[in-house]
């Protein structure tokens, strides 16, 4: 055939080699079938062994790889050796893999080659000879009109073979119009090779047709490759170019320039592109109202344009226009469609608001405000309800008192105008108002700025009415020296009857007077001091006091003014220092800074004279005054003094003279900041005084609550029937606190006496100081004996009895300084103290009462003042000299405590 060239000659070599035969068998699992192929025994490197269909097997594999080193796969399935192989054996296998990465899924192929037999070596050399034949496989170009009349079936062409010369060649074709939609249109002869199409055919269904030819031996043997053959379908002007809307609507604004661009239209036809079937033509055929001629169209683009500056929205608003579309370059005999186009006119603002009159006339009561007094109309021929119809207002004159407002009612597009500020009749009667108008937008056509508002005259009459008095001005003043005494007079505040600007008739009182310091007179208005005025008062800024007053005529109308009171300073008030306490850190300051302030004004203030008191002579020995300004001087100490805290009078006198005495507090310190000094113990003073903190005074108030806590529990616990108390020897009461309560005749309660059973304490047989005895229940009363000595409670106990200790006392009892251990104190008492407590603490309803004893928690470590634990816990043999130093009201406890 013709078709063939270098690459058939090539691939006929290699085929001279080998001798392909396919087989496909089906296997089971991922192995989806096997090849066979008959092979020379010897193949050199890099030669075509044969082609595998991969897509009966796998369409979607992406990677595909051999088993054996020496072939090589290729993506159309050929089989390629990569190195020399030699058959030695009759047959050899290797496998294809097909793998998929996105959906992991993989297939098999197993091929086998087997060594050529002599009768397929016969058909090789046929096939030489076939191949060395010159041959012709050209097709003649085809093609074909659309909507062809026939006669049918309608000879298209013959493709030919030139090997049919020679062998019997059979013709077959494949593709779109053959096997494929649409089926059985073409078909070709299988002898002559004659192609025949069926029936007619639509280009702009179907553009072209590609079919493949082929050439094949009556033993099914391909002597040609297969021949792509193109059927291209002629366009015939069977379609009529269409618009792309069947109405078509744009805005163009009145008054725009010739050669304005209104819209563009648009057509498409189904024909063959680039032809003269596709080539339109744009014209107008009609124009509605149709004169004058207001538009063109452009005939290939269909861009419709103005052809005059005439448009005029108030004339007509809307335009109609008639189009059409032609192919064939709008020549007579081809296809159009016709469509309409509406043109609608935008307004533009080339219309100026006029009032509907020249002048107005208007009145209003004086004194009245917020008040509507006139509507003013205008006309104006643009579009309603837009900014070019719109109406703004504006006063041009006779308003530079600001007494009127005018606005627009966005309803109507009236001028609405308001007097927003009172008149007075007495001062004007009548008001000549000049008003203009004007669009929201601005106007479209150049004028001057006068011809471009229309304006109107309104004559605003004010009428007189009945008024009360005006406090005018609403804020008088009057000037008082501070500390006059009571009874002296002032000129107080003054009303006026607006019509005969006269005060007769007019009455006063107060509204307002913070401190009650003055009185008016109700007739003529004057005020009296009532008390002493203090100008430093802290209700006094700026030294004003403000009087609030209420004048009123005899028709009961008021106006409402404020008197301002000036108070004059006197020099009533000596400079002070305001901080009266100084820290004077020593190792790093040798002195401090005193600052005065005088709460006069500055004419009875600075500058200041800081001095010592005359008599103060240890003071001047040990400090000594510097002055620094007019306001501040500088304090140092002298004669290196001791830590400490001192108390040094300060004399400071303002410049007339007036003085007043400070007394501060300087403490000298060893410190480097003052905080240091303040924050501190006042171990760091060094005057050997003892200072507590807040927590530290917070413990020990704690432990003294605590501490009465437990002798109210034990009082509280001591109570029983049996009232009459137990005698004591002598001896043993000069070394035991005996506590008892002696409560009213009870009933027959029976008191629990776990409580109180003497028991031994750890192992050691040390007797515990203060521990708690038996509790016996006799006549009423319940006696708790607390004894000290080293004889063990254990053993003065007897089964189901209770005793106390001074019937337990037949052995020699030692008397030590009372030293026990914290723990053991704690073991022992707290079960027992805890029970007292809670039914001490009860009332009939078994609730706590009010006088509940409160639980203190544990306050934490780290307090400067240590803990009110260290009063119960001595462990050394001298630990207690601390109550020595403590207060008297803390003597009962430590005699309780210790032996005298």
């Amino acid at each position: 055939m013709a078709a063939a060239g270098p690459t058939r000659s090539r691939i006929g070599a290699l085929c001279r080699q080998l001798l392909l035969t396919l087989s496909i068998l089906s296997f089971a699992c991922d192995a989806c079938k096997q090849v066979i192929l008959h092979v020379p025994s010897k193949l050199d490197a890099e030669k075509f062994v044969g082609r595998v269909n991969l897509e009966e097997c796998f369409k979607s594999a992406n990677i595909i790889h051999s088993s054996d080193p020496d072939f090589q796969i290729l993506e159309d399935g050929s089989v390629y050796t990569t190195n020399a192989v030699l058959l030695s054996s009759e047959t050899r296998s290797f496998t294809i893999l097909l793998f998929n990465t996105d959906s992991q899924e993989e297939k098999e192929i197993s091929v086998l080659l087997e060594k050529e037999t002599q009768v397929q070596k016969r058909r090789h050399s046929k096939e030489k000879v076939l191949r060395r034949a010159k041959r012709r496989w050209a097709p003649i170009p085809c093609s074909m009109m659309e909507n062809s009349l026939g006669p049918f079936p309608l000879f298209l062409q013959q493709v030919q073979s030139d090997v049919a010369q020679n062998y019997t060649i059979y013709y077959s074709i494949k593709g779109p119009g053959v096997d494929q939609e649409p089926l059985n249109l073409f078909y070709v002869e299988r002898d002559t090779g004659n192609l025949y199409c069926t029936q007619r055919v639509d280009r702009e269904q179907y553009e072209s047709f590609e079919l493949t030819a082929f050439a094949t031996t009556p033993d099914g043997y391909t002597p040609e490759y297969p021949l792509p053959l193109i059927i291209k379908v002629e366009d015939e002007n069977d379609n009529a170019p269409i618009f792309t809307e069947t109405t078509y609507t744009f805005m163009i604004l009145e008054s725009c320039k010739v050669g304005s661009i209104v819209g563009q239209v648009s057509a498409t036809d189904k024909d063959e592109p680039d032809t003269m079937h596709t080539r339109l033509r744009y014209s107008i055929l009609e124009q509605l109202p149709s004169s004058p001629t207001l538009f063109s169209m452009h005939p290939t683009t269909g861009v419709i344009t103005t052809l005059s500056s005439q448009l005029d929205r108030e004339l007509i608003d809307k335009y109609q226009l008639k189009i059409k579309v032609q192919d064939m370059d709008g020549q007579y005999f081809g296809l159009h469609t016709t469509a309409t186009c509406i043109i609608n006119i935008g307004d533009v603002n080339d219309n100026l608001p006029t009032f509907t009159r020249t002048s107005y006339e208007a009145s209003v009561e004086e004194n009245t405000i917020d008040v509507e007094i006139l509507r003013v109309t205008v006309e104006d021929k643009d579009l309603i309800n837009t900014p070019n119809w719109r109406a703004n207002y504006t006063i041009l004159k006779g308003n530079e008192n600001g007494n009127f407002k005018i606005a627009t009612d966005p309803r109507t597009n009236e001028g609405v105008l308001c007097v927003v500020k009172p008149l007075n009749y007495e001062e004007t009667q009548k008001v000549t108002l000049q008003i203009g108008v004007v669009n929201e937008a601005p106007y479209s056509r150049e004028t001057s700025s006068r011809s471009a508002m229309s304006t109107a005259t309104v004559t605003v009459n004010v009428k007189n009415q009945d008024e009360g008095p005006e406090c005018n001005p609403p804020v008088q003043t009057v000037r008082i020296k501070e500390n006059a005494p009571a009874g002296t007079r002032s000129s107080g505040y003054k009303a006026y009857d607006s019509d005969t600007k006269s005060s007769t008739g007019i009455r006063y009182r107060k509204i307002s007077d913070p401190k009650g310091w003055v009185t008016i007179n109700e007739d003529s208005g004057i005020i009296t001091v009532f008390r002493s005025l203090d100008r430093e008062a802290e209700a006094i800024p700026s030294g004003v006091y403000n009087v609030t007053v209420l004048a009123s005529d005899q028709n009961g109308r008021t106006c409402t003014g404020t008197l301002g009171i000036i108070l004059e300073d006197v020099n009533d008030n000596g400079p002070y220092i305001p901080k009266q306490t100084v820290v004077i850190c020593k190792p790093t300051m040798s002195s401090a800074e005193i600052v005065a302030v005088d709460p006069d004004e500055p004419i009875n203030g600075p500058p200041f004279d800081f001095s010592f008191r005359s008599s103060d002579s240890e003071v001047r020995k040990m400090w000594r005054l510097m002055k620094i300004n007019d306001t501040a001087a500088s304090l140092s100490y002298q004669n290196d003094p001791p830590f400490g805290s001192y108390v040094v009078p300060i004399q400071v006198t303002d410049r007339l003279g007036f003085s007043a005495v400070t007394s501060l507090n300087v403490v000298i310190c060893n410190c480097i900041t003052e905080n240091d000094c303040t924050f501190r113990t006042s171990g760091r003073t060094g005057n050997g005084e003892v200072k507590l903190g807040t927590w530290a005074i917070l413990a020990i108030l704690l432990g003294i609550a605590l501490l009465f806590c437990i002798l109210f529990t034990l009082v509280c616990g001591t109570s029983v029937i049996n009232k009459q108390p137990k005698e004591l020897p002598d001896d043993l009461a000069q070394q035991n606190l005996i506590v008892s309560n002696t409560e009213a005749p009870g009933d027959d309660k029976v008191y629990s006496t776990n409580g109180f059973t003497t028991q031994a304490v750890g192992a050691s047989g040390q007797g515990i100081c203060g521990t708690v005895g038996s509790g016996v229940k006799n006549g009423g009363q319940e006696t708790i004996e607390m004894v000290k000595g080293h004889q063990t409670l254990d053993s003065c106990r007897g089964v189901g009895h209770h005793h106390t200790l001074d019937s337990c006392r037949g052995g020699h009892v030692e008397v030590d300084n009372c030293r026990y251990t914290y723990s053991e104190w704690h073991s022992f008492t707290q079960p027992r103290l805890g029970d007292k407590v809670h039914q001490c603490n009860q009332d009939d309803s078994h609730k706590h009462a009010q006088d509940y004893v409160l639980t203190y928690n544990y306050e934490g470590k780290g307090s400067s003042a240590g803990s009110v634990g260290c009063c119960s816990e001595r462990q050394d043999e001298d630990g207690l000299e601390f109550l020595d130093h403590l207060e008297p009201k803390f003597r009962t406890l430590a005699e309780a405590c210790i032996k005298r």
